[in-house]
C-alpha cells in the first residue's frame, strides 16, 4: 500500500515562501531516489498565522477530518509552536520543526515529541563560552532586553559559564532605556559585553556605549547575529534621532561580534541527496525566481530529509520485527509506532546542507557561525561546529582595534613605587664620603688628643659628636631600603631600626657638644663659688641622661605601638606605554596607629634640645678662649640643622607619594645636617692647630660677660680664669672681687695723681696728708681679696715683715711725742713708701691689662723694666685680677 500522494496546501504566509522551493526541492530528490519506494511522501501544509487559536483549530481539523498523519512538520511561531508540541505525546506524533527557535521548547519533559532540524536560541551559548575561552575572557557582564525570548537565553548563558570559571561581573536588563544599564556596566570596568536585544533596540544600545565611549580597543560587543543585513541603516532612518548621528551609530558598532547558527555550510562535502551546499544554494536561487529568500530554507530542505529517513528507518524497524506491522497502519493511538518513529528520528545522523544533521535531546546540533562588523559590512570570521565541540577562526579575517584582543576587564597591574637604584647609589656614595670624613676627623681627634688644643676642647665629647654623625650617616642606608630590596618582613624591622638609629645618633651629637657648653657656662657664671671642677665623667653621664630620655621614649614606643609596614594604594594611572592596563601604584610607609602623637613626643624633645644649646650658645658667647668655647660654631650649627629640618619634614610630608623625591630631600638633609655640624666643629680646630698650635692655649685676657636685669640696671663683670694643673678647669671668681676691682681703679688714679703732684709741687704735701692717708692705707691691705692673688701676699707680707717700720698701723713709741704730721707725713717718708708700696701694685693690677706674667713674683724688679719687654717663661696659670 503506498502513502497518500503529495498534495499542497499552501495559505499565504504559512511556513514563508522563501522555504516552498526548498522543501519542493527535497521531495523531488527523495522521489527520484526512490527512498521510500514503493511509498510516497504526502506533505499536508496548514497555515496557522502565528495566531494560537487558528493554530489548535488546523491541528485538530486535521486530526479529525483529514488522514493519519505520521509526523508535524513546521511550526515557526514559538507560541503557536509550544502548543501544538506539548499535545503531541497524546496523539503518538512527532514534529520537526525547521524555523522555532525558542530555547521553551528545549525542555524535553514538556515536549518529548519535539525536534528541530534548526538550532534554538541556545545553541550560540556553547559557542560563546569557547569564543571566550579562545581570547581568555574571564570576566563578562550581559545586557538583555526584557523580553522573554532574551531573558531565557541568558539564563542559559549564567549556567552554561558558571560552571566554566567565568565570571558574570553585572547582569543588567532595560525595558526602553538602554543608557542607564549601559552605564552601570561601565561603572563595574565591564569590558566584554554579551548583549541580547532586537535589531531595534541594538541602535539605541550602541548610541549609549558611544555616549559612554564603551567602545573601541578595549572593549568586546558580543550580539544576536540573525538581524536583517544592513540593519541599522534602516532602524537609523526610522528612528531619524539628532541625538546619534549615523558616524557616531558607526563607530560604536565596529567591531561587535555577532553569533547566529550557520544558514549553509561552507564546506565543499556532498550532502546526502549528493550535491555540496553550494550546489543546492545555486538551484534554490533557480527556483525560487522572484521570491524573497528565507535563512531557514536550508534547514526545511534538511527538515524534508531526516522525514524521509526517519521514515525509511522506521519501516526497515517493522520489516525486522516479527510482528509484520505495517507503518500504514499507524494510527494515533498506536503508541508503539509511535515510539519506532520517535527513536528513529533520534538516530538521525547525516551530513546536509546545514551541515551535520545529528540530535541530541531533540536538539539540533547545528553549526554556529560568527561575523564582524568590519567597515559597515558583516564578515564571517569563524564558526562553532556543536557536534565535534571545536572553534575554528578564519585566518586574518578577526580585527580588533588594538593592537591585541581587548582585555576582559582593566588590567591593574599593581606597581610598587620604588626608589631609584641610580639615586640611591648617588645618595649612598655622598653617605660613604661623609662617614669617611668622620673617620678622618676621629683620627685626628685620637692622634692630637694630647695636644693643648684637642685636649682643652674634651676629645671624648668630640669621640661622641662623630659618634652621633656617622649614626646618621648610616641612618640613610636604612631609609634608602624598600620593597624592592628587602621582603615585606624585613623591611617591618628597618622601620624600627632605621627610628632608633637616627633619633640615637642625633641625641649623641648635639648632646655632647651641649654638654660641652655647659660646662664652659658653668664654670664661667657661677661666681660663687670658690672653685668649680666639672670631669669629663659628668659630661658622659649628662649625654647618658640624654640617651636614656630617648630609649625611654622609644621602647615605649616598640611597646605600645610598634611601627608597622603599610601600603597606600593611589589611584589608577594609564600605562605610558599605552597598553590596555592600568597602573596603582603602591607605596610602602612605616606607619602606626598614633603616629602623629609620637612624632609629636620625639619633635618635643628634639626641640627642648635644641632650645637649650641655642641658649648655652648664647650665654657663653663672650668667652673668648677658641679651645674652650664653641658656642659660635653651636649657634651656627643650630640654626642650620633647625632651619634644614623644619624645610626637610615639611617637604617631605608633602612628596609622601613620591618616594624618590621623599627619599632625596631627606638624605640630603641628613647629610648636610651631620657634615655641617661635624665641620664646623672639628675644621676650625685642625686649621688652628696646623697653623698656630698654641694660639688658642696662650695666657692672654680675655672677657666673659654677665647680662642681668636687676633693677632695670645691668651689671658687666669680666672674669678670666684657667687652672694651670688642668687646662678644661677654671678657678671661680669670689664675690668681693668686683667691688675690690672697681676700687683699685680708682685708687691707680689717685695714686698717679699723688705721684704728679710730689714731682710737681712739693708744697701740696699737706693736701696729701689730709685727703689720702686712709686710701693709701687701704692700698696695702688688698692682699686678701682673691685667692688667685696669695703669691702677691705672700711678697708683701714677707717684705712687711723685714721691714716693720712701714706698716702703717704701726708706730714707734719713741715718736709717740713728737707730731705725727711733720714725721710721718713728710716727702721724704712718703717717698720712700711709694717707692716700696708702687711695685708691689703694678704687681698685682698689670696682668689684668696685659702687664706683668703672674709668674713673676718678686716686688724688687725695677718698676721701669716693663714686663711687657721682658721674656716670661711658658705660664698655664692666670691671676684673678683686673680691671
Amino acid at each position: 500500500m503506498g502513502l497518500m500522494p503529495l498534495t499542497k496546501e499552501v495559505a499565504k504566509g504559512s511556513i514563508g515562501r522563501g522555504v516552498l522551493p526548498a522543501v519542493e526541492l527535497a521531495i523531488e530528490q527523495i522521489r527520484n531516489e526512490s527512498l521510500l519506494r514503493p511509498y510516497f511522501l504526502d506533505l499536508r501544509l496548514y497555515d496557522t498565522e502565528c495566531d494560537n487559536a487558528k493554530g489548535l483549530k488546523a491541528f485538530y481539523d486535521a486530526i479529525k477530518y483529514g488522514p493519519n498523519h505520521l509526523m508535524v512538520f513546521g511550526g515557526v511561531c514559538p507560541s503557536v509552536t509550544s502548543i501544538i508540541a506539548e499535545s503531541l505525546q497524546g496523539w503518538n506524533l512527532v514534529q520537526l520543526s525547521f524555523a522555532a527557535t525558542t530555547p521553551v521548547l528545549a525542555d524535553k519533559k514538556k515536549y518529548p515529541y519535539f525536534f528541530r532540524t534548526v538550532p534554538s536560541d541556545n545553541a550560540v551559548n556553547p559557542a560563546i563560552l569557547k569564543l571566550l575561552k579562545h581570547y581568555q575572557w574571564r570576566r563578562v557582564g550581559t545586557l538583555t532586553q526584557d523580553v522573554q525570548r532574551f531573558s531565557e537565553v541568558r539564563n542559559d548563558l549564567t549556567g552554561v559559564l558558571y560552571g566554566e570559571d567565568i565570571e558574570i561581573s553585572d547582569t543588567e536588563s532595560f525595558s526602553n532605556d538602554p543608557c542607564t544599564s549601559v552605564k552601570k556596566l561601565k561603572g563595574n570596568d565591564v569590558r566584554i559585553i554579551l548583549g541580547q536585544f532586537d535589531q531595534n533596540m541594538a541602535a539605541k544600545v550602541f548610541c549609549c556605549a558611544y555616549e559612554e565611549n564603551m567602545y573601541g580597543s578595549k572593549y568586546q560587543w558580543i550580539i544576536p547575529g540573525w538581524y536583517e543585513p544592513s540593519w541599522w541603516e534602516q532602524v537609523h532612518a526610522e528612528a531619524n534621532s539628532s541625538r546619534c548621528l549615523r558616524k557616531h551609530l558607526l563607530a560604536a558598532m565596529e567591531g561587535y561580534i555577532g553569533v547566529d547558527f550557520e544558514p549553509l555550510s561552507s564546506k565543499q562535502i556532498k550532502t546526502i541527496s549528493g550535491k555540496t551546499p553550494q550546489q543546492y544554494e545555486r538551484e534554490y536561487n533557480n527556483k525560487r525566481s522572484g521570491v524573497g529568500p528565507s535563512k531557514f530554507h536550508g534547514y526545511a530542505y534538511d527538515g524534508i530529509w531526516v522525514i524521509a529517513k526517519t521514515l525509511q528507518r522506521a519501516m526497515e524497524t517493522l520489516h525486522a520485527s516479527s510482528r509484520h506491522q505495517r507503518i500504514q497502519d499507524f494510527n494515533y493511538t498506536d503508541h508503539t509506532l509511535g515510539k519506532i518513529i520517535l527513536n528513529a528520528m533520534n538516530e538521525t545522523n547525516f551530513f546536509g546542507v546545514t551541515g551535520q544533521v545529528v540530535f541530541r535531546n531533540g536538539e539540533r546540533m547545528g553549526t554556529i557561525k560568527f561575523t564582524q562588523f568590519q567597515d559597515s559590512r558583516e564578515v564571517k570570521v569563524g564558526e562553532y561546529n556543536a557536534v565535534a565541540d571545536t572553534l575554528e577562526i578564519i585566518n586574518d579575517t578577526i580585527r580588533f582595534q588594538g593592537s591585541e584582543p581587548p582585555k576582559d576587564k582593566t588590567i591593574i597591574l599593581e606597581q610598587l613605587r620604588k626608589i631609584s637604584l641610580p639615586l640611591y647609589s648617588i645618595l649612598s656614595a655622598l653617605t660613604i664620603l661623609g662617614m669617611i670624613m668622620a673617620s678622618a676627623f676621629l683620627f685626628f681627634n685620637i692622634k692630637n688628643r694630647n695636644q693643648k688644643l684637642i685636649k682643652m676642647s674634651s676629645p671624648y665629647m668630640n669621640n661622641l659628636i662623630i659618634l652621633g654623625g656617622m649614626l646618621s650617616y648610616a641612618s640613610i642606608f636604612l631609609f634608602g631600603l624598600d620593597g624592592s630590596f628587602v621582603s615585606e618582613k624585613t623591611f617591618e624591622t628597618l622601620c624600627t631600626v632605621r627610628t632608633w638609629i637616627l633619633t640615637v645618633g642625633y641625641t649623641t651629637a648635639f648632646g655632647a657638644m651641649f654638654a660641652k657648653t655647659w660646662r664652659v657656662h658653668a664654670i664661667f657664671k657661677n661666681v660663687k663659688m670658690k672653685k668649680k671642677i666639672i670631669k669629663d665623667q659628668k659630661l658622659l653621664v649628662i649625654v647618658g641622661g640624654m640617651l636614656l630620655i630617648d630609649l625611654c621614649i622609644l621602647i615605649c614606643w616598640q611597646a605600645v605601638d610598634p611601627l608597622r609596614r603599610t601600603v597606600e594604594r593611589y589611584n589608577m594611572e594609564p600605562d605610558p606605554a599605552g597598553r590596555d592596563i592600568s597602573i596603582r601604584p603602591l607605596l610602602e610607609h612605616c606607619e602606626n596607629t598614633h603616629m602623629t602623637i609620637w612624632l609629636g613626643i620625639v619633635y618635643a624633645y628634639k626641640g627642648l634640645l635644641m632650645l637649650f644649646g641655642c641658649f648655652l650658645a648664647w650665654e657663653t658667647r663672650n668667652v673668648s678662649i677658641p679651645a674652650l668655647n664653641d658656642s659660635k660654631y653651636i649657634g651656627m650649627s643650630v640654626y642650620n640643622v633647625g632651619i634644614m629640618c623644619i624645610i626637610g619634614a615639611a617637604v617631605s610630608f608633602l612628596t609622601r607619594d613620591q618616594p624618590n623625591v621623599q627619599f632625596c630631600i631627606v638624605a640630603l638633609v641628613i647629610i648636610f645636617c651631620s657634615t655641617i655640624t661635624l665641620c664646623l666643629v672639628f675644621v676650625p680646630k685642625l686649621i688652628t692647630l696646623r697653623t698656630n698650635p698654641d694660639a688658642a692655649t696662650q695666657n692672654r685676657r680675655f672677657q666673659f660677660t654677665q647680662n642681668q636685669k636687676k633693677e632695670d640696671s645691668k651689671t658687666s663683670t669680666s672674669v678670666t680664669s684657667v687652672n694651670q694643673a688642668s687646662t678644661s678647669r677654671l678657678e671661680g671668681l669670689q664675690s668681693e672681687n668686683h667691688r675690690l676691682r672697681m676700687k683699685i681703679t680708682e685708687l691707680d688714679k689717685d695714686l698717679e695723681e699723688v705721684t704728679m703732684q710730689l714731682q710737681d709741687t712739693p708744697e701740696k704735701t699737706t693736701y696729701i696728708k689730709q685727703n689720702h692717708y686712709q686710701e693709701l692705707n687701704d692700698i696695702l691691705n688688698l692682699g686678701n681679696f682673691t685667692e688667685s692673688t696669695d703669691g702677691g701676699k705672700a711678697v708683701l707680707k714677707n717684705h712687711l715683715d723685714q721691714n716693720p717700720q712701714l706698716q702703717w698701723n704701726t708706730t714707734e713709741p719713741s715718736r709717740t711725742c713728737k707730731d705725727p704730721i711733720e714725721d710721718i707725713n713728710s716727702p721724704e717718708h712718703i717717698q720712700r713708701r711709694l717707692s716700696l708700696q708702687l711695685p708691689i701694685l703694678h704687681h698685682a693690677y698689670l696682668p689684668s691689662i696685659g702687664g706683668v706674667d703672674a709668674s713673676c713674683v718678686s716686688p724688687c724688679v725695677s718698676p721701669t723694666a716693663s714686663p711687657r719687654h721682658r721674656h716670661v717663661p711658658p705660664s698655664f696659670r692666670v691671676m684673678v685680677s683686673g680691671l
